[in-house]
């Protein structure tokens, strides 16, 4: 058997959206069920997402720490960003990130993996990018508000923030999944046997 995700939909009674936000929405199916029964279920309807794991030569990766009000409490995470334009391409996305949110350019990208943060609450797609050859940005830099006024940016070492994740001290979904898959890909073929920054994400479909 090949331990492999695949596509299925399952038919749609009924659907209706309750909730509109400004970047995401919440959306109510009627399901059939594999007995011919239909149970509701209540998601969120996300644009998706995409995360940078930006390594630099001292092998520190580059991580921000924000103020995260559903949780009440203020993360350390690596730079991420929405999928604001339908069908954007994800590494022009990630790259501004970087840009925005670090002031920060690289040279050398790579996927490292590509999640459902919550998929039985939430449709969120997350591609997670390795980002390497690290240099500072040109230009203004970007204008912060908000929560992103009041964030801090600090180069932490791999084997720090893996200590952190394990000791459970570090929570953020995109940073845990992001240094892990790090090592992971480390420990097997190697950075530069990982798929290239234009590879296809079926679930979040794109122009190159």
């Amino acid at each position: 058997m090949t331990i492999k995700d695949t596509a299925e939909e399952w038919e749609v009674r009924a659907t209706a959206t309750p909730f509109v936000g400004n970047k995401t929405s919440v959306r109510t199916d009627d399901v059939v069920m594999p007995d011919g029964s239909v149970a509701r279920r209540d998601y969120q309807v996300h644009p998706g997402s995409v995360a940078v794991v930006a390594l630099d030569e001292q092998d520190r990766v580059l991580v921000l720490r924000q103020y995260r009000h559903p949780v009440r409490q203020k993360l350390w995470e690596i730079p991420a960003g929405l999928l604001d334009v339908p069908g954007e391409n994800p590494l022009h996305a990630a790259q501004r990130e970087l840009y925005e949110e670090a002031h920060v350019k690289a040279e050398n990208w790579r996927v490292l993996t590509d999640v459902y943060t919550t998929p039985g609450g939430c449709s969120e797609a997350v591609r997670v990018f390795l980002a390497r050859d690290l240099s500072e940005a040109e230009g203004e830099r970007f204008e912060v508000e908000d929560e992103e006024a009041d964030m801090e940016l600090a180069r932490v070492p791999v084997d720090e923030l893996v200590q952190g994740v394990l000791g459970g001290d570090l929570h953020n979904n995109c940073l845990v999944v992001g240094v892990l898959s790090l090592l992971a890909a480390r420990a097997g073929d190697g950075l530069d046997a990982l798929r290239p920054a234009e590879a296809p994400w079926p679930a979040r479909p794109f122009e190159a």
